[in-house]
């Protein structure tokens, strides 16, 4: 198996074509076609199922993808190593966040102080957080409570309780605090089951003997928001997140206190990334 082999089919893999990967590689795409068939013929596996526009990974070719990211990571750091002297620290730093409110607030102080550091942030729920750090295809998170397992590295940033909320004059008589039993009775709107906030809910409602049906499903966070703004029902967010929307009220829930934590985490494997490095070396200095 040669470096140039698994280059080839890491970038083919990476850019979704060998066309793209020819182009990153500088190479003619008759050169890349040739490392990744020798490397499939070698070894006697399939690693990608090919068609005229676009190439899919197999689940060898997957299995593959992910190792090869973790392969040319070590490469990247073998190389920033050697050049340590380089005084500036550059790159791309992936977040994936259940809720961005628990990330903005230092993101601008971060990139004054690492002007060169490019910075992606995206959402998802916590299921969606971990699967990303662990197919190295963000380096830092934050969920709504600490991962089962000892491959994530862990930084607290505090909890606040759940709230629920529902569009102005929802209730007739402008609510402000329900209980459990009374919130059964009434149109409700949940996130995807991945959500946190909709475990520690239906978990503390079951204990409590009540059963909590969504009437509506809504991916994410913002849809949720956008259903019971339209005035369909009530939704539920930690009050750290529940912000400052005119359309909206806020009841709290009275026979109980559920609070959700924030984590920030990482890949512990990849501590020695220097955009991780320099990330969480700010977080800490800002507790």
């Amino acid at each position: 198996m040669r470096h140039s082999q698994l280059k080839a089919f890491h970038y083919v893999a990476l850019y979704s074509g060998f066309s793209n990967a020819a182009k990153e590689l500088f190479l003619t795409q008759p050169a890349v076609s040739e490392q990744v068939r020798k490397l499939e013929q070698d070894h006697d596996v399939l690693l990608f199922h090919r068609n005229r526009k676009r190439v899919n990974l197999t689940p060898e070719g997957e299995h593959l993808f992910l190792l090869t990211k973790k392969y040319f990571e070590i490469e990247q750091q073998i190389d920033e190593y050697i050049s340590q002297a380089r005084a500036t620290v550059d790159g791309t730093l992936r977040i994936i966040a259940d809720s961005a409110y628990h990330v903005t607030d230092i993101l601008g102080s971060f990139r004054a102080q690492y002007p060169k550091i490019f910075v992606s942030l995206r959402t998802g729920n916590s299921e969606e957080v971990l699967e990303k750090l662990r197919s190295y295809n963000a380096e830092i998170g934050i969920v709504g409570s600490l991962p089962a397992g000892n491959d994530m590295e862990t930084l607290d940033l505090g909890s606040t309780e759940i709230v629920a909320f529902a569009a102005k004059n929802f209730l007739p008589l402008k609510k402000a605090r329900m209980k459990l039993t009374e919130l059964a009775k009434m149109p409700l709107v949940f996130r995807e089951p991945g959500s946190k906030t909709r475990q520690k809910l239906e978990s503390e409602a079951r204990e409590r003997g009540v059963t909590l049906s969504p009437a509506i499903e809504a991916e994410g966070r913002e849809a949720v928001r956008e259903v019971v703004a339209s005035g369909a029902g009530i939704g539920f967010v930690s009050r750290a997140e529940y912000g400052n929307d005119e359309r909206l009220a806020l009841i709290d829930l009275e026979d109980i206190d559920i609070r959700m934590s924030e984590t920030l985490i990482y890949c512990a494997q990849r501590s020695d990334v220097r955009v991780i490095r320099a990330f969480m070396d700010f977080a800490n200095s800002r507790q």
